[in-house]
């Protein structure tokens, strides 16, 4: 889920509050904060996971259940291929190729169904996290805010990441630390054996 909340996260590595900007006698002033980090501190973000984790377990369930399928009628095409008739041969043959498209299709459409649950759920949560940067911008004086992965040194009083979170609501001591990015693999069941031996006819 982390890394998929990144891709979701990357139009806010500028964000630019410069309508709040002071007048010409004062001088910029920048902050930084990170969005990922804040949405990990939000209690929204256990229930994003949680049914993200629900979503991906049913399409994979349902594609093992696909697969699961095909394996069996290939192995019976198998046993039996040297005994078919022709016309039944080629009918299985059909089938199991048919299966096989099926399974890769539903692989494609199970990740596009994954990214589309994740981003009805996310977006709500972003738009509420600029909102809360931008009141905190306004607030506090801040004439851009950007992004603390952008950043290559800055003064920690430039932070508003705390100044952020109490305004959501969520207490700055209790926050936790962005934790390393795991790798999360999408709904897939072992991929469909390769049709090659099935279409071999037997004679």
């Amino acid at each position: 889920m982390m890394n998929k909340i990144k891709s979701l996260v990357v139009a806010f590595l500028l964000i630019s509050v410069a309508s709040f900007a002071q007048g010409n006698d004062q001088p910029l002033k920048f902050g930084y904060t990170n969005v990922e980090y804040i949405l990990l501190q939000m209690p929204e973000s256990k229930q994003i996971e949680s049914e993200l984790k629900t979503h991906s377990t049913q399409l994979e369930n349902q594609l093992k259940g696909k697969y699961s399928e095909y394996e069996s009628k290939l192995q019976a095409y198998e046993k039996g291929a040297s005994t078919m008739d022709k016309t039944i041969r080629e009918d299985k043959e059909k089938e199991l190729m048919n299966l096989n498209n099926s399974i890769q299709e539903f692989q494609r459409s199970a990740q596009a169904s994954l990214q589309q649950k994740e981003k009805s759920l996310v977006d709500p949560i972003i738009t509420k996290i600029d909102k809360a940067i931008k009141d905190v911008a306004k607030e506090n004086g801040y004439t851009y805010v950007i992004s603390n992965q952008a950043l290559l040194a800055g003064p920690e009083d430039g932070d508003i990441s705390p100044l952020v979170l109490r305004k959501l609501g969520v207490d700055p001591a209790k926050a936790q630390a962005t934790p390393e990015p795991a790798a999360t693999k999408p709904a897939a069941a072992k991929p469909a054996a390769a049709t090659s031996k099935s279409t071999k006819k037997k004679n």
